[in-house]
């Protein structure tokens, strides 16, 4: 019997604009590898386990001399290797707020004002020259800031101080600066619709001096809405005058990375909502994630895979058995060789796990499709639907059911069939489908289960008889 291999590292799905849309995975992670049964496999995404409890929401994390440091509430604390969390003062202020060091003290920006936590006591910087922080870097010696309109940096050798001769700007367009940054020794500021780069000149007064013909012509949507990975910048945002998109710095340039389907997701929010986005990046396992943070899901980029298939590789979390659901696990921070971060609905830390999928203890769903089935304009019957994947390896008593259902248009989908996962130990349970119909031109499938079904999926096999071949008519 004629069998077809399908990949499943994603899918194909239609709308009522006539158009093919990609159907990303949700809750599990492509994966580039030959294994001799497909080039790549969907791993399940990390799950989260809790690790201690906070005075608040989480705000923000740094690992600081070893030491992991977040902003919880409204609350500087830091966070022990077992869990146990010691508030450290009040740094007010509320939504996410940045963190970065110096040789001897920690700095904190929240709710405008610049903080510094040198290892006993949180100091908030007074001097009226600084104006409202929205943003800072250490960089060059200066803790480098900006209020929104111009760049401001601390004293050399006092960066409590400020001189108010120490003022620079963006130069080359006006855009409001919403971050600032620094990428091989120098300074970035990223404006809405530009990036203008610094170095350091010296100089008694505004110590850095703009590079010329190194400024990039598309801007940061949000001040946290990029992550600086990889020696570059991956981003969310536009130039003038074009929809938000993400692109990937190179030198001199940017390149897009975002797709279609990436880019008609982002164009449903509104220009407040995308301000609002947080990215964040973790490396790990060959792995290297940035992920975006919107308000009811978190859009994820894999940049060394997509580098390694030679187009954006991208998926979903989010911690629901349904969508849409908000990703609770936020800002985390590798320390005590762990990834910790917090918990977006509650005062929670939480731990990433690859032991389970569930999200502080509570299920999580999962979702994929697959390619257009392509029959060249000839009927056949599917006697069989297998996925060929990892089974076994479930909670003990967990016996997982996962679903399936077919389209042949993209919008319509058929009613669900389910079929068992494997217990615990049944590590050559098949996952198949019998019976699944008749493709008379073109067919595309897609399934889901929950955290329960813990599995790695490698391709999906389909075992077809042809029938007779129906002629062309012109």
């Amino acid at each position: 019997m004629p069998q077809i291999q399908i990949p499943v590292l994603s899918g194909v799905y239609a709308d009522a604009n006539a158009e093919f849309r990609t159907s990303y995975p949700r809750n599990l992670v492509p994966v580039v590898k030959d294994q001799g049964i497909s080039k790549g496999y969907l791993r399940p995404a990390e799950g989260v386990e809790q690790f201690g409890i906070g005075p608040g929401i989480d705000r923000g994390g740094i690992n600081w001399n070893g030491t992991l440091y977040r902003v919880m509430g409204t609350s500087l604390v830091s966070v022990a290797s077992d869990g146990t969390v010691t508030t450290l003062g009040d740094v007010g202020g509320t939504g996410p707020v940045t963190l970065d060091y110096s040789f001897d003290r920690l700095a904190i920006t929240s709710g405008g004002s610049l903080f510094y936590w040198d290892g006993a006591t949180l100091t908030r910087v007074s001097d009226t020259d600084l104006g409202r922080v929205i943003d800072h870097k250490w960089i060059s010696g200066y803790f480098l800031t900006t209020d929104g309109t111009s760049l401001v940096v601390t004293d050399l050798n006092d960066p409590t101080s400020v001189n108010p001769l120490k003022y620079g700007s963006a130069e080359s367009d006006p855009d409001p600066i919403l971050a600032v940054d620094e990428l091989r020794n120098e300074a970035y500021a990223a404006g809405r619709y530009t990036w203008e780069v610094f170095q350091n000149v010296g100089g008694s007064l505004f110590p850095f001096e703009r590079v010329a013909g190194a400024q990039v012509t598309k801007g940061i949507v949000g001040t946290h809405a990029y992550c600086n990975v990889g020696n570059t910048f991956i981003f969310m945002g536009s130039g003038r005058n074009e929809a938000v998109a993400v692109y990937r710095m190179i030198p001199g340039d940017v390149e897009k990375v975002s797709t279609r389907e990436i880019d008609t997701i982002l164009d449903g929010y509104t220009e407040a909502q995308l301000a609002e986005v947080v990215a964040e990046c973790r490396v790990d396992k060959d792995q290297q994630q940035v992920l975006f943070h919107l308000p009811d899901r978190t859009l994820c980029y894999g940049s060394i895979s997509s580098g390694k298939v030679g187009e954006p590789v991208w998926w979903t979390l989010d911690s629901g058995v349904v969508e849409p659901a908000a990703y609770r696990m936020r800002n985390a921070v590798r320390v005590y060789d762990k990834w910790i971060g917090g918990d977006v609905l509650t005062g929670k830390l939480g731990v990433l796990t690859s032991s389970t999928a569930e999200h502080f203890g509570e299920a999580t769903g999962w979702q994929f499709g697959t390619l257009i089935v392509y029959a060249e304009g000839n009927d056949a019957i599917i006697h069989e639907l297998e996925l060929v994947a990892l089974a076994g390896r479930v909670a003990s008593g967990a016996n997982p059911v996962i679903w399936t259902q077919y389209s042949v248009d993209g919008e319509t989908w058929s009613q669900e069939r389910s079929t068992r996962a494997g217990r615990a130990g049944q590590r050559m349970q098949r996952i198949c489908w019998r019976t699944q119909g008749t493709i008379h031109n073109q067919r595309m499938q897609r399934f889901r289960g929950t955290s329960d079904a813990f599995l790695s999926i490698a391709r999906l096999q389909a075992s077809l008889e042809a029938l007779m071949t129906r002629p062309a008519y012109g």
